[in-house]
Order: structure tokens, then C-alpha cells, then sequence
């Protein structure tokens, strides 16, 4: 078989016991197809992460939720923009039900992690949030972990595992090879696909920065439906990450992401040699699952497009059923399995 595997996963809301009977060989490994139905659980294990744990890690004090055993194989699951580590809320036990440790961070600029320095530039440059991870990895003595994302975490995930190989067992990475540059940024694409990117361009005006700290959960929430337009959740759903949002950094980290993509905000010099590797699209050499939902609203790669930047073990799945961008939180089951092989790959 080569390098690439297509596979179809249909949406299943999910349990510890179904997982680990699938893990265990009882069920089948992947679905054959988008109408092959499958067992649904009535209550799915769901974490509400009430206890949440703060280490000083690099620029910031983290705050994160961790699962599972101490001296379990660790696993670091990553969120994006506009969520936050209630879209692993069924990932995570999960899991940790199988001896992992889980550890799910709150990017800066969310929830309770805080920075250390109030002279710190509040940036959002990708390679910022990459040295998070390893500095959270340090504070937590975690030597290599496997690294799982989507949005902005699998970008941060694509990039640990690019320029810190040593420190990522494997990984999993929604809408795949997502590691840019400014370079990147400034090339002009199609009217349609420039389209998609509004509210990037919205970013860009002090219009935008004050809208978005005005109407911070409206937005959000706009972006969520836009994103996931087959997804119905509730207020009550949005309600739980919209407090991740209530943070004195979030505006100001989520805003400068954006400009900075757009080379319209400055960076840290401290980045530099870090962008200047990324900016030459280094390939991935550790075992990788991609995945995608058939449904997802926001900017992403065609899979075809980026399969060869993962040289290591390597497997696409596509997951169906009207799955959107919040992967790990529409279809937890296909996003936890996924982590699961691709330990395994290692």
C-alpha cells in the first residue's frame, strides 16, 4: 500500500466502551463507506474539565486540563480559534480510559492561561504558540508526546513536528499540512477563495480589532456556524467555550495572528529563526494521520495538495456525515481513533 490511505469515517457519537472495543478488534477499524451504519451511544463520556491545573511554562502561566494516568504515553490535544479544550470534551476521557495522559492546554489568550510579564508582546505569530508547546512540554516533563489538533492547534502540532521532531511521537492534524509564512500571506489568491478569508481582512482595520472586542461571542459564534454549518449545537455548547474567550489577551492575540499573517504586524526577533525555517515549508518526518470533515466551512487544503509533505507513515481520512471544522467536538470517535493509530504508526 502507499504512502497515502483514503478512508471514510461516518459521525458517531461516542463512549468509552465503544472505542475500546473497536481499539480491541471487536468492531471495525474504519467504516467502508459514508452508508455504512454503525451503534450510537446514548452517554457518551463526556469531561467537563472543572479542574483545571496552572503550570509556568516559557511566557505564561498555562492553564490545562490533564487526564489519565501520570506515567501514561501523553497525548497533547490542541484547539483553534474560536473554540477552546471543551471541543475535546469527549476525546479527552477517552483517552485517558485507554492509560493515556492527556494533557489540553488553553492557547494563550484563552481561558486562564495568563502571561508571566505584563511586558510581553501579546503575539500570535504561529511560531509564539509552537514554543508554548515546548515550553509546556519542559514544565511538564514530558519528553515526546503525540501531538493532535485542528484550526490553529494543528498548525501548532504541524509545526512542533517539523521543527521538533524529537519531541513529537506522532501526530494528527485536522485539514492537514497547515504550516504558512508571511511570504505565503502576501501571495494574492482567487476572488473565491479570498472570499473565505473575511474575516481576516476584517482584522486588518482598527474597525475590525474594536468590532471583535465589542461583539467578541457574536462573532465567535457566527464563525462556528459558518464553519460547521451541519452542526446543531446549542446555546448552551457555545456558552461553555465563549467564557474561554473572556480573556484580557484574546482581542489582542487573536488580532495580531491575523495582521501578522498579512505582514501588516511585526513579530519578535526572538521567532525569527524559527519563521525562516518555516517559511521554506520543512516536511514532516513523524507518523501522521490527516483528517477532514466533508462539511467544513473554513479555508482548507486540498488533502492531494499537501500528502507529500509527510514523509513518515502516513493515512488521509475523510471524515462524513456532515462533519465541519470542529472535528475532534462533531465527531469525537473518528478524531480519538485517529490518535490512537497513529500511535500506533510509531
Amino acid at each position: 500500500m502507499g504512502n497515502t490511505q483514503l478512508a471514510s469515517l461516518t459521525r458517531r457519537s461516542f463512549g468509552g466502551v465503544a472505542l475500546g472495543l473497536t481499539a480491541a478488534g471487536i468492531l471495525p477499524e474504519r467504516s467502508a463507506s459514508a452508508a455504512e451504519t454503525h451503534r450510537v451511544s446514548a452517554s457518551p463520556t463526556l469531561a467537563t474539565f472543572d479542574e483545571i491545573r496552572h503550570v509556568d511554562a516559557g511566557d505564561l502561566n498555562v492553564a490545562y486540563a490533564e487526564l489519565g494516568p501520570s506515567d501514561g504515553s501523553p497525548v497533547l490535544l490542541l484547539h483553534g480559534w474560536p473554540y477552546d479544550i471543551d471541543s475535546f470534551a469527549e476525546v479527552a476521557p477517552a483517552l485517558a480510559a485507554r492509560g493515556h495522559r492527556v494533557v489540553v492546554p488553553y492557547l494563550r489568550g484563552y481561558g486562564g492561561t495568563k502571561f508571566l510579564s505584563g511586558k510581553t508582546k501579546r503575539n500570535g505569530q504561529p511560531s509564539a504558540l509552537a514554543v508554548d508547546t515546548i515550553k509546556l512540554m519542559d514544565a511538564l516533563k514530558i519528553e515526546k508526546a503525540t501531538l493532535a489538533g485542528f484550526d490553529w492547534g494543528a498548525r501548532t502540532a504541524d509545526i512542533v513536528a517539523a521543527l521538533w521532531p524529537e519531541r513529537c511521537k506522532s501526530l494528527v492534524s485536522v485539514s492537514g499540512y497547515l504550516i504558512g509564512s508571511q511570504a505565503a500571506g502576501a501571495k494574492p489568491l482567487p476572488p473565491t477563495a479570498e472570499l473565505q478569508w473575511w474575516y481576516q481582512f476584517y482584522f486588518t482595520t482598527d474597525r475590525g480589532r474594536d468590532g471583535y472586542e465589542k461583539y467578541t461571542n457574536d462573532f465567535n459564534k457566527l464563525i462556528w456556524k459558518l464553519a460547521s454549518p451541519s452542526w446543531s449545537f446549542d446555546d448552551t455548547t457555545f456558552a461553555r467555550s465563549a467564557k474561554a474567550f473572556d480573556n484580557p489577551d484574546h482581542v489582542d492575540i487573536v488580532v495580531h495572528n491575523y495582521r501578522w499573517r498579512l505582514s501588516l504586524a511585526k513579530g519578535e526577533a526572538r521567532f525569527d529563526k524559527y519563521e525562516a525555517l518555516l517559511a521554506q515549508s520543512p516536511e514532516v518526518q513523524v507518523p501522521t494521520i490527516t483528517l477532514e470533515g466533508d462539511a467544513n466551512g473554513a479555508p482548507h487544503p486540498d488533502p492531494q495538495v499537501y500528502a507529500a509533505k509527510f514523509k513518515g507513515k502516513y493515512e488521509h481520512r475523510l471524515v462524513t456525515a456532515g462533519i465541519g471544522h470542529n472535528l475532534p467536538q462533531e465527531a469525537p470517535e473518528a478524531f480519538a481513533k485517529a490518535v490512537i493509530d497513529a500511535e500506533a504508526m510509531a
